[in-house]
């Protein structure tokens, strides 16, 4: 009897104890984490165009880059990470952006990439100029053209009436000696790829109106490797009527452009961004008036102003070589971007690796206003200058305005100066004492 009084006070108090915790208030859910897709979703536009670019140019996404977020380009995204013995989230942290960036510059710079258009039709194209140097053009297009003929790239401008893209792509398939693995037929676009005879091919047509304009690759199989992300770049980079939408030429320069200086010594040098201040009327510092432009380095895109008379300037100390990778960006944003006022700032990039003199791709890249900032590690060591460039990038033509940021070292910064013989007199390692604004002014 005795057992089961205790049996049931036992369990009494479990019920108890049940129905207390039951009147707890419950514990508020976590918050489910961001998935990748999710966060490359918070990216500009313009951001994720330059991701699935170079993503595509280590070889790791061969999708379309349209700036789109998709589980592609995380899977690539991850590959990466993989690749480099790092946890595969899908999220690039700034150090990986940074590798991946100079990586893919360099593989840009080991075939001459350059976005250029074609002077009789006004198509827009990316070409490996030292993979295909040789160019040639007449009335019904344009070649590029290895020495050996290994790479063929061929622009072909035509007339059809009543034509379809259908009928278009069903007559290049039968085109002597093509084996077809591949098609995509679209209303006014369509993609082919295979053989060729003995080399592999890619094909991508369009029509507009009676006009009809192809961009055919032709590649021996033996380079498929350093040719293959070529070929997803030029697809993407192919706008075949580009001038139908965009104006001939350059595009305009800002009537007011602003950017950062770095004051290199006390009597009044500094360093800036040689865009920035090319063709102008007149070139200000802010809070010191007029400088004159004395000297340019086109190479990397230095130039050297001076100030006159003027007090109170704190050069900064370039003596010292950042050792670290993760660096911190002293600029002083565009008006624009901080509702017009003209304050210092700092933002957090990085870069893969210092390779001697050489410019090296930084990321991620700053706000306008800040393409001349100074670049300093952890530590305070100079470690060089910071420019923005528009991006040579493998996507269309209109979707949006796309930078890339690039580190003019600290070695090229002070070779730059001792030719000029500039004698820097730094002692700050406070680039927030050291950076001015930077002011253009244009017709």
């Amino acid at each position: 009897m005795r057992s089961l009084i205790s049996a049931t006070l036992v369990m009494a108090g479990v019920v108890a104890a049940v129905a207390g915790a039951s009147a707890q208030p419950a514990a508020p859910a976590r918050p489910a984490l961001q998935k990748p897709e999710e966060t490359a979703n918070t990216m500009g536009q313009a951001e994720r165009l330059a991701l699935q670019s170079d993503l595509a140019w280590v070889g790791l996404y061969n999708g379309a880059i349209t700036g789109d977020a998709s589980a592609r380009m995380v899977a690539a995204i991850k590959e990466f990470q993989k690749g480099r013995g790092a946890k595969p989230t899908g999220v690039l942290n700034p150090q990986e952006r940074g590798v991946l960036a100079d990586t893919a510059k360099r593989k840009q710079e080991s075939v001459g990439w350059k976005i250029v258009t074609d002077s009789g039709s006004g198509a827009r194209l990316g070409i490996p100029t030292k993979l295909a140097p040789q160019q040639t053009s007449d009335a019904k297009g344009a070649r590029w053209t290895s020495a050996t003929g290994t790479v063929q790239i061929v622009l072909e401008r035509r007339k059809e009436s009543n034509a379809t893209t259908a009928g278009i792509a069903e007559r290049e398939k039968k085109e002597a000696g093509r084996r077809i693995d591949y098609t995509v037929v679209k209303p006014d676009f369509f993609v082919l790829s295979g053989l060729q005879g003995l080399k592999k091919f890619y094909l991508r047509g369009a029509l507009r109106g009676d006009e009809v304009r192809i961009l055919t690759i032709l590649y021996d199989p033996a380079v498929e490797t350093a040719v293959g992300p070529v070929v997803i770049a030029m697809s993407s980079a192919f706008n075949p009527f580009a001038a139908a939408v965009q104006t001939a030429g350059p595009p305009p320069r800002k009537a007011v452009e602003y950017g950062t200086g770095i004051v290199v010594s006390d009597d009044g040098a500094i360093i800036a961004d040689r865009q920035i201040t090319d063709g102008c009327l007149a070139v200000a510092i802010a809070g010191f008036g007029n400088a004159d432009r004395v000297a340019e380095d086109k190479a990397h895109e230095l130039a050297l102003l001076r100030i006159y008379g003027a007090r109170g300037l704190k050069a900064l100390n370039l003596a010292t070589n950042a050792a670290k990778t993760a660096l911190d960006l002293t600029g002083i944003a565009d008006p624009l971007s901080q509702g017009g006022g003209a304050a210092v700032s700092s933002v957090k990039a990085s870069v893969a690796q210092f390779d001697g003199g050489k410019d090296v791709a930084l990321s991620p890249a700053p706000t306008p206003g800040f393409s001349g900032s100074a670049a300093l590690d952890g530590d305070g060591k100079f470690a060089g200058v910071a420019l923005l460039k528009p991006a040579q990038m493998a996507g269309p033509a209109n979707t949006g305005s796309a930078t890339q940021a690039v580190l003019v070292t600290a070695d090229t910064v002070r070779n730059f100066l001792k030719a000029h013989d500039v004698k820097t007199s730094g002692a700050s390692t406070d680039a927030r004492a050291s950076v001015v604004r930077v002011i253009c002014v244009r017709k």
